[in-house]
């Protein structure tokens, strides 16, 4: 899948979610999907911070 089909799946599936919940639903679908991805993005940081450390003691 390219960028601008991500882009499009995503923004179809946001409007698909508002259609079919409340406000207060999707208040607490997008502060979890917000930590979600933030989570990761540190996970992914700190894999890749330790790799780093890793190659230089070698």
């Amino acid at each position: 899948m390219n960028s601008c089909e991500l882009v499009a799946y995503v923004s179809s599936l946001a409007c698909v979610i508002s259609k079919c919940s409340s406000k207060e639903e999707r208040e607490i679908l997008s502060a979890v999907l917000i930590q979600l991805g933030e989570t990761l993005h540190m996970m992914l940081i700190n894999e890749e911070n330790c790799s780093q450390r890793d190659d230089k003691e070698n």
